[in-house]
This record gives structure tokens, sequence and C-alpha cells, in this order.
């Protein structure tokens, strides 16, 4: 929930954003992963809710849902429990795209809760501000 509300108040601050900005889906629990966005139920079983799989179909799922053109998806283990010898904390996968290309990219973060929050929103809008860069 943190995560989204700063991705909100990064977006939302701009005067005028409403001319850009739909709104956003906070899709913590699995459930709303398969029932809001349709990631596959296998999807989130064999590679799990933090992989680049599920943030794949996050965005997928949101440019439907939202009727947009541009999304951004994150799912990640922000500490400071939760992680595995696989996923640790810190781990993130990011996901930006639109109905022709998505890209997804994971990072790894060593701090607090706080800090990989606000790097995770630092580092996904920027990478979406290359892929719009890039699609021009």
């Amino acid at each position: 929930m943190a995560l989204a509300m700063t991705f909100i108040m990064l977006i939302t601050t701009i005067p005028g954003s409403s001319d850009y900005f739909k709104g956003s889906v906070v899709s913590y629990s699995n459930e709303v992963k398969e029932n809001v966005l349709h990631v596959d139920a296998e999807t989130l079983s064999s590679e799990g809710a933090v992989s680049k799989e599920t943030v794949q179909q996050m965005v997928q799922g949101a440019l439907i849902l939202l009727n947009t053109d541009y999304v951004i998806a994150t799912s990640g283990i922000m500490g400071p429990g939760g992680g595995s010898e696989n996923k640790p904390v810190g781990t993130v996968w990011i996901a930006v795209g639109n109905r022709k290309k998505i890209l997804a990219q994971k990072l790894w973060f060593r701090f607090d809760r706080q800090r990989n929050i606000e790097l995770t929103a630092t580092n996904a809008l920027n990478m979406f501000r290359k892929f719009i860069s890039d699609m021009e």
C-alpha cells in the first residue's frame, strides 16, 4: 500500500495530472492479482508474486482494466521480513509497457522498508520515462 501511495503522490502532485493519470490498482494480495488483473494462478504458483512473469501479466491486465495507454507494475519484498534465499528482502520486479511492448527489470535494494519503497517508486518512474522516450 505504501508503494502505491508513493507512486500516486509522485504523479499527482503535478497540476493537471488528471489529464493523463487514470488511476491505479493496489494488488497487494495474490487474490487481487488473479481476480482483478488476471494474473494466471499457475504463474503465481510456479514463479511467485515477485517475478518477471507476474509483473508482465499485471501490466497486461491493467492495460485492459484501466483502458489506458501505459502501465507500470511492481512487485517486491520491501522488508523487514518476507524474504527467502532465492528472493531476499529488497528483491523487486518492475515492468512498464503498452499494448505493443512490455519491459521488465529485476532490482535489489538493501535498505529498510521505507527506503526500498522510495527507490522502487523512483526507479519505476525512471524506467517508465525511458520507455516513453524510446517510443518517440
